[in-house]
């Protein structure tokens, strides 16, 4: 492990925190402390020592250590700079859509370290958004706007990829991009992305403001509440993502699209770093389809990442030696570079919440409020 990334992490964990209760919705989550944090840092650690030692010293594995060996440096170093700009587009659409208002001080902080978090723990950036979740809330924010922004960030930043795999199935459907190696991967996840927008917008809908605002009953109990709450968030916040997106926002579109493309041009410079290039819609079809190999519970996404965009691009008839390196390479970088970044940034917000009272209570009340949950028109 890179020792500037383990001694800003030795720092974070070392720094005590109020253990999280019911009756101190500002504390640190469980998910975040620093015993939890540890053991992520060694379990990465002992993932990332065994695949090292596969690439090494395993059999058969001549034609990768080759490539590793004959790696071009200019295009790893590419790769990192598109890293970072990969990144930097994450704070951009977390400022423009929890708070336009906030300073970019604050938001860097909050959005790398949300990134930092996501490198460390697992279950597809559930961590990175808990840490987000928790600064929001120690600066001021409510819980109910939190909630609903977190879930139209989720999905705005899942937008940039459905739209990629839907935009790509169809320009291999139409004929205008050639040489597609395996088409019922192509149109079956496009079909599902498809599927899956239309399921995403008729939330607000099934969840209707009727059934969203009902005042519970006295006594209710905390799982029927966390269960209100949640089903308010995700009606609000899937309204707050369409209104956004109807509004333009160029933070919005920025972000989304740049996390995405950055992210992939880190990909494509891993390629050509090892000598190969895949056609164009293989390699975004590859890298947006592989990417759902991150969804698995695995710290990181160690293995699941790897082994999903590996598959994906045998599945479409690459070079599998030139893929697995592309891909380790890949995944060294966007593990390790948000990694640093994140460790900092959060070193940076403990100092900030420690020292202003609430500073992110700018965001309160909204400058704009949205009205997202509409009552369902009647049909004829």
């Amino acid at each position: 492990m890179d020792g500037s990334v383990r001694s800003s992490f030795t720092d974070i964990t070392r720094r005590k925190d109020p253990p999280a209760t019911s009756t101190d919705p500002e504390a640190m989550p469980e998910a975040l402390s620093p015993r939890r944090v540890r053991r992520r840092l060694l379990q990465v650690a002992v993932v990332v020592a065994v695949v090292v030692l596969l690439v090494v010293l395993g059999p058969g594995l001549g034609t990768l250590r080759t490539r590793f060996a004959q790696a071009s440096p200019g295009w790893v170093v590419a790769a990192v700079g598109f890293e970072v700009l990969s990144a930097l587009a994450y704070v951009v659409i977390f400022r423009a859509v929890f708070c336009p208002r906030m300073s970019w001080r604050m938001s860097y902080q909050i959005g790398m370290s949300e990134q930092g978090a996501n490198s460390v723990l697992s279950v597809s950036g559930a961590g990175g958004l808990a840490l987000g979740a928790w600064a929001l809330r120690r600066g001021g924010v409510s819980a109910e706007h939190i909630g609903r922004r977190t879930v139209a960030f989720f999905l705005l930043t899942s937008l940039a990829n459905v739209a990629g795999v839907i935009i790509f199935a169809l320009l291999y459907l139409a004929g205008i991009l050639q040489g597609d190696r395996n088409p019922a991967l192509t149109y079956a996840f496009g079909a599902a992305s498809i599927a899956a927008t239309v399921v995403v917008l008729t939330l607000p809908a099934v969840l209707s403001r009727r059934a969203v605002t009902d005042p519970l009953p006295p006594g209710a109990g905390r799982v029927r509440r966390t269960l209100r709450f949640a089903r308010n968030s995700l009606a609000h916040g899937v309204g707050d993502a369409v209104d956004l997106l109807r509004q333009r926002s160029v933070g919005v579109l920025l972000g989304s699209t740049g996390v995405m493309v950055f992210d992939l041009a880190v990909l494509a410079a891993a390629f050509a770093a090892v000598g190969y290039s895949p056609p164009v819609g293989i390699l975004v079809l590859g890298y947006l389809i592989g990417q759902l190999g991150g969804n698995l519970p695995i710290p990181g996404g160690l293995g699941g990442v790897d082994l999903g965009l590996i598959g994906v691009f045998a599945l479409y008839h690459q070079p599998l030696a030139a893929s697995a390196a592309a891909v380790l390479i890949y995944h060294a970088i966007s593990l390790w570079v948000p990694g640093l970044l994140g460790s900092i940034a959060f070193v940076q917000l403990r100092n900030t919440l420690r020292r202003e009272t609430k500073p992110a209570s700018v965001c309160m009340p909204l400058a704009d409020p949205i009205e997202v949950v509409r009552e369902p028109v009647a049909a004829g």
